[in-house]
């Protein structure tokens, strides 16, 4: 059988090195590159209630998909409540609304056209123009990756990055920058509300009406992009089968018609002049529902029964609950998974007349959950990885600095994410990224010739010169600072198992471990050899006791750091 971490070194080699020529060939390599992880021996718990030991494996495993990184203290904290209520802190202790993004970008020869100070914020400023505008959205996805390297012990960024990669849009197509900040705005409210009342929303919200040519629905040209994503994509599901027809999705773009966005209050309205008021007949998936064609104000009544509608079918929970499972759980759903995980998920979000809080504190306090076959068979997305690595080594940006020197360190992590393939406020398509939904490969597509390099090197960057971003503030991981936090940082063997355990989430090889130690001893046997260098330095930080431990602890972190496990979670 395959193990996790061969399968990732197999697909790390396959992916990065370049494709051989003839057909012989060309069966290899795909044959290789298009293996799975094992599924013969995924799991048989179910949704029971977790009743083993809780330990720092398991509130890894929680925290781990539940957040972007790991912090030592944040394991602690969770350690010192029981599984249940630990899992009800993540999901209960939402922060408060964060400040907006502010104008970062003026300077010598660029001033904000409509008068918008320095450090002030610019979200309800009018909306300038093109130039100006371009600016915005780079100042709000920087951002957005600040909320992220800064979340507090809570799901919520974790949830917001999922509702945008379920209601996807992207911000150089609904152009103004403000629509997308106030679409991220609607995301964080409703992160764990009601699915239903989100979903009505989302159809009527500004951004979404730009970016699925809402704006331009009218009775006399019907446009059919948000009544077909409305159903194919956040809610029905195109796999369900049977499923809704082309018919209803001319039906629904019909019902639609008339909302428009105001580029002065940013909100929608609608226009009775332009919606259809002929009668809207539904397939038999919809149980040949007719929704009476309404004229004046209330044909906007319409929207909310289309969607009514919509959420009378099971399918709709279903393919929510299939989207979380993937994002939080594992990419390859099982008949058996399917049978007695996600669709008892769906009643359990239908029961409760669609909201998402009782599914995730099901899901999260499963024996499913925390079954040893569903750790470590997560690659980690871009955010997990980069946001990891910043938040897991307490990195830090003085909150002395300015708006253009924050945005720019922000900013700068922000694109390597794009780098990576990740580019936060602009997934691919409506559909999201490819790695959330993409059959076979799903999350495998995050590594490939390209990416997996990049992500050595950022690894690496960070435990030596760090970035500065064209800043005089330079971001960079404090070994030294990071291993003193640990009490025990004097014994080799303590102290490896401590990262390992911290880093890797799973534990190693033998071998692995062997190797680890070689590299802090610098080749030597004894661990008194690392323990004195170690007292020494604490004692005596002198130039020459930092350099020793310096070196060996900055060639431990690089190893580690690019172990194949390092990209599981």
């Amino acid at each position: 059988m395959v193990t996790r971490k061969q399968f990732l070194e197999d697909l790390i080699a396959t992916q990065t090195a370049e494709k051989p020529s003839g057909p012989q060939e060309d069966e290899i390599f795909n044959k290789y590159a298009n293996k799975k992880l094992p599924d013969s021996k995924r799991t048989t718990s179910y949704l029971n209630q977790y009743s083993g030991t809780w330990s720092e494996v398991q509130v890894l495993q929680l925290l781990n998909r539940t957040m972007f990184g790991v912090k030592a203290a944040d394991i602690q904290t969770l350690l010192n409540m029981d599984m249940s209520d630990a899992v009800d802190y993540l999901l209960s202790n939402i922060p408060a609304a964060p400040s907006p993004p502010v104008n970062n970008y003026s300077g010598p020869g660029n001033t904000d056209i409509t008068g918008v100070a320095f450090g002030q914020p610019w979200v309800t400023a009018p909306v300038g123009d093109g130039t100006l505008n371009d600016y915005r959205r780079y100042s709000y996805k920087a951002w957005w990756f600040g909320l992220m390297l800064n979340q507090n012990l809570s799901i919520q960024e974790k949830m917001v990055f999922f509702w945008h990669n379920h209601f996807a849009t992207q911000t150089y197509v609904v152009g103004d920058a403000r629509l997308s900040y106030n679409h991220n705005v609607l995301l964080r409210n409703n992160a764990l509300g009601n699915f239903q009342t989100f979903v009505n929303l989302v159809t009527t919200d500004p951004a979404m009406l730009m970016y699925l040519n809402g704006n331009s629905n009218t009775s006399n040209d019907p446009d059919e992009n948000y009544g077909r994503e409305l159903q194919d994509l956040f809610t029905i599901g195109e796999n369900n089968n049977p499923n809704y027809t082309e018919d209803d999705v001319k039906a629904a773009s019909r019902v639609l018609t008339g909302w428009r966005v105001n580029n002065t209050t940013l909100g929608s309205f609608f226009v009775p002049q332009v919606h259809d008021t002929g009668d809207k007949q539904f397939s038999s998936f919809y149980n040949n529902t007719v929704i009476s064609g309404q004229g004046g104000a209330n044909g906007a009544n319409e929207t909310t029964e289309l969607i009514s509608m919509i959420f009378t079918k099971f399918e709709t929970a279903h393919t929510l609950c299939t989207d979380l499972y993937r994002f939080f759980v594992y990419y390859n759903i099982t008949p058996d998974i399917d049978t007695n995980v996600i669709i008892p998920l769906a009643q359990i979000l239908v029961n409760n007349n669609f909201e998402i809080l009782p599914v995730l504190q099901c899901l999260f306090k499963s024996e499913h959950f925390y079954d040893p076959n569903n750790a470590g068979c997560y690659i980690k997305s871009p955010l997990d990885f980069i946001v990891g690595i910043y938040r897991t080594f307490n990195l830090q940006i003085s909150s002395g600095l300015d708006a253009g020197t924050t945005y720019a360190l922000w900013d700068y992590l922000q694109v390597y994410g794009i780098n990576l393939g990740l580019d936060l406020g602009d997934p691919p398509n409506v559909a999201g990224w490819m790695p959330f939904y993409q059959s076979p490969a799903f999350y495998e597509i995050w590594i490939n010739s390209n990416t997996y390099p990049l992500r050595q090197e950022f690894a690496k960057m960070m435990l030596s010169s760090g970035f500065n971003a064209g800043t005089s503030t330079t971001l960079t991981i404090d070994v030294l600072g990071f291993t003193q936090q640990y009490a025990n940082a004097s014994d080799p063997d303590m102290l490896i198992n401590y990262l390992v355990s911290l880093l890797l989430g799973m534990s190693i090889s033998a071998t692995e471990q062997t190797n680890l130690k070689t590299i802090l001893l610098s080749g030597q046997i004894a661990n008194s050899y690392w323990t004195a260098a170690w007292n020494n330095f604490v004692t005596d930080p002198s130039t020459e006791n930092t350099s020793v431990v310096y070196n060996r602890l900055s060639a431990l972190y690089t190893a580690l750091l690019t172990l194949p496990e390092f990209q599981l979670c």
